[in-house]
């Protein structure tokens, strides 16, 4: 019998810490304390072996029920489109107008904190509105 795993999102990027709080905006989550013994986490960094300073950051649920998030520095930028996303879902349940008018003010949002809006997909019949964006390294994700 398989039981459920947790997991982390991870995510490639030049830095970490920057891509990590606009995270932490948008979802609403919150960076952990230092390690013990450091009261911050530039105190923790500052530690490291200068080729380790900025090289992770980490984010995660308040609640504890949302996957953590971890962002590493690599050292090649982002070349094509991501395989994986994140859909945002902020307009739940709501349809028509009152969908695409909450996904607009999420939009408006994110856009002052970085992010890049692509794309507003309108509702077709088939499909409800959502809209595609780009984090602040260029990251694709949609609301939803």
């Amino acid at each position: 019998m398989s039981s459920v795993k947790q997991f982390q999102v991870t995510f490639d990027c030049a830095d970490p810490e920057r891509v990590a709080r606009f995270w932490c905006e948008v979802l609403g989550y919150v960076v952990p304390p230092p390690p013990e013994g450091f009261a911050t986490w530039d105190d923790f960094d500052r530690s490291l072996p200068p080729e380790r300073r900025g090289a992770a950051f980490a984010c995660g649920d308040p609640s504890g029920v949302g996957p953590r998030l971890f962002f590493q520095r690599v050292p090649e930028g982002k070349a094509v489109k991501n395989r994986v996303h994140l859909d945002v879902r902020v307009a739940t349940g709501l349809v028509g107008e009152e969908r695409l008018a909450a996904l607009q003010a999420e939009c408006a949002r994110l856009v002052a904190l970085g992010a890049v809006h692509v794309r507003t997909l309108v509702a077709d019949g088939y499909e409800e509105s959502c809209i595609t964006m780009q984090d602040v390294e260029g990251n694709e994700f949609c609301l939803d």
